[in-house]
């Protein structure tokens, strides 16, 4: 009935970095071994187990430099760095693991050739992305169906998310209209207009995003049928949000709010708690053991850089809103807080030098391995708040203690994808992904979660 245009969603777009990645270098590699007289790696099926492990550590380390996220994908600038990254330290591992690889040659350009060879067929690949994938032919094309009140929190959502994502215009689904109320930076359609609209726009996709069902009329419950018969794809933004973010929109669910919160099987199943727990103690034990290496080198810093107690412990919220002592380094001056409890700021002047340099290598989170080994807290959860907070945020946030059925996390969804909460709208955001991570907890998203802290240690963003 109607044409679509060719379009990637985020997941598709992934998966294509990800492929056209391996195929890449298989594929320049092939070429050198064929043309040059390179003979460390060669593309046979005998050696299978060579090509096994060049894919996982690709693939490992181009997680870790971020060589998959979409926003540093779509510019060349920020691309090219991940690029040398991902290549140094996964050519550098390969030469570090003989017995799952070649042997090193003994002609020192056969490294050369190995090195360039990835790195190329990598630079080529993702120029070709930019060039034809992240381009305007490609665009994902959506119509929205909504209030006028919530569209302009929507495109700048959708904007932010994902360029390649655009909303082409808007039908105001409002009963009683308000037609002093105007929004002029996109088009606004009628509902008859809709069939004309998909057809002259190319559209994809569209979006309903009406808080209140009841607004959507009998005529444009008639089109969306029509168009739902027809094979045409019709979504809702809350699940549009939640699949572009990897966070529950909290500030548009209602009373039907059960909808949102079908949580995660993983909370209750009696094996995944098991291993969770299990490799929380391999961890933890394993973690105190590094603590107790480079413990020599944070008492000196704290010594000349702190001048004061080097750990300091403090209340926290856990599961069930049962309430733990945190242990950690000190990182601000003494009597930071005599005037009461304050958010933490970017920047924060109470923060001492060292402290800073703790906080941005998370240094500072290491004893908090005892409380993962207490049981206080788990590797992988929501961030433990201060009750002082918790019941300032449960007051204006809706669902905040909903954070509270599963452990705190020394590390978490929420710790890796945005910063430190400094106000109630970081907390809101840090409550979405929260929220998400309960909802879809799981091994892979343990395991995504470890991987993005890797990222997050290296890159120094640690608050």
């Amino acid at each position: 009935m109607f044409k679509k245009g060719i379009h990637f969603d985020i997941s598709e777009r992934k998966i294509l970095l990800r492929l056209f990645d391996i195929l890449s270098v298989f594929g320049v590699l092939y070429f050198v071994g064929n043309t040059f007289n390179f003979n460390y790696f060669r593309i046979t099926e005998e050696n299978w187990k060579w090509i096994f492990v060049l894919v996982l550590y690709i693939s490992v380390f181009g997680t870790i430099f971020e060589l998959y996220d979409l926003q540093s994908s779509s510019k060349i600038e920020k691309v090219s760095g991940n690029i040398v990254l991902t290549v140094s330290v996964t050519v550098l591992f390969y030469f570090l693991t003989p017995f799952f690889t070649p042997v090193l040659p003994d002609n020192r350009l056969q490294i050369l050739y190995f090195y360039l060879a990835i790195l190329i067929a990598l630079f080529i690949w993702r120029l070709a992305y930019l060039t034809f994938i992240v381009s305007p032919r490609f665009y994902k094309k959506v119509l929205i169906i909504g209030e006028i009140s919530n569209i302009k929190t929507i495109i700048k959502s959708f904007n932010d998310l994902d360029p390649n994502y655009k909303i082409i215009g808007f039908i105001n689904c409002e009963i009683n209209r308000n037609d002093k109320v105007k929004f002029n930076e996109i088009v606004e359609y009628s509902p008859k207009q809709v069939y004309q609209v998909i057809k002259d726009e190319n559209i994809s996709e569209i979006v309903i995003a009406s808080y209140n069902s009841e607004n959507i009329t009998s005529n444009i419950y008639k089109y969306l049928i029509t168009l739902l018969e027809s094979g045409f794809s019709i979504k809702e933004y809350t699940q549009v949000y939640e699949d572009m973010t990897h966070r529950v929109p909290v500030q548009f669910v209602g009373k039907d709010f059960y909808k949102y919160f079908p949580f995660s099987r993983s909370n209750h199943n009696k094996m995944y708690l098991f291993f969770h727990r299990f490799f929380d103690l391999f961890v933890s034990i394993t973690g105190l053991v590094i603590g107790i290496l480079i413990f020599p080198l944070i008492f000196i810093g704290n010594l000349l850089g702190n001048r004061g107690p080097l750990f300091y412990t403090q209340e926290r919220i856990g599961k069930s809103g049962s309430i733990f002592n945190i242990i950690k380094y000190r990182t601000m001056v003494k009597n930071a807080e005599k005037n009461g409890a304050v958010w933490a700021q970017k920047n924060d002047s109470r923060i001492t030098p060292f402290g800073r340099f703790l906080r941005n290598t998370r240094l500072d989170e290491f004893p908090q391995f005892i409380n993962i080994l207490r049981g206080d807290m788990s590797l992988i959860g929501p961030r433990p708040e201060r009750p002082h907070f918790v019941r300032e945020l449960s007051q204006i946030l809706p669902f905040y203690e909903t954070r509270h059925i599963v452990k705190p996390g020394l590390t978490g969804w929420a710790q890796v994808k945005t910063r430190y909460g400094s106000s109630v709208d970081d907390s809101l955001l840090k409550l979405q992904y929260d929220l998400y991570y309960i909802k879809y907890r799981s091994f892979f998203l343990d395991v995504n979660i470890l991987i993005k802290t890797i990222s997050t240690m290296i890159f120094f963003r640690g608050q």
